[in-house]
């Protein structure tokens, strides 16, 4: 990609971002985002085929602005599926007080809104991803109780780390994030976890 390309996508995504995230909102309508960034709509759909690929690439490059790669080596390096199950959710736990307000933006733009659901759905199948690797790893281990299949404990695994109950009890209740933490670490174990 030309250094020009690039630094025109680079501005397309961070318009983006502040348009979703504005306190006001925005229907972020490709055109939108052309007048926002000062480009013509064209110039938006040459990076971008349609608006669900352009809303998945604003929160990929949300993502890169977090380092979750680097933050998730440490899950993605454990040495036994204990740990990476343990990592796994310290990391993402650690991600939500930085991604919920996205996560609310998105949410924000409405039921009937495909686009916007469809980028989040792409976004909560790769954290499924991460559930089903760290369940892999305990059950290659041996460690994964017995009565659960790998996919069943992978959507419990999801199911656990929803955000909504990070939310319920941090933002509205006033849980310390490490105390969250620490119970989500236990009731993990003991769902997915023998011994």
């Amino acid at each position: 990609m030309s250094n020009k390309r690039s630094q025109t996508r680079h501005l397309l995504l961070e318009t983006v971002l502040e348009l979703l995230l504005a306190p006001e909102g925005s229907p972020l309508r490709m055109i939108d985002v052309a007048r926002a960034a000062g480009v013509t709509r064209q110039t938006v759909y040459d990076h971008f085929a349609n608006r669900s690929e352009m809303l998945i690439a604003a929160i990929l490059h949300f993502g890169d602005g977090l380092k979750i790669d680097a933050r998730l080596a440490p899950s993605r390096t454990a040495p036994d599926g204990k740990s990476r199950l343990e990592a796994y959710t310290r990391a993402m736990l650690e991600f939500y007080p930085e991604i919920y307000p996205l996560r609310q933006a998105l949410m924000a733009m409405g039921q009937g809104d495909e686009e916007a659901k469809s980028a989040w759905a792409n976004r909560m199948g790769a954290m499924k991803e991460g559930c089903r690797a760290a369940v892999d790893a305990l059950q290659a281990d041996g460690d994964l109780l017995d009565h659960l299949t790998v996919e069943r404990a992978a959507d419990l695994y999801l199911s656990l780390l929803n955000m909504d109950n990070w939310a319920a009890c941090v933002l509205d209740s006033g849980w310390a994030a490490e105390d969250y933490l620490s119970e989500m670490q236990r009731v993990i174990a003991l769902a997915l976890v023998k011994g």
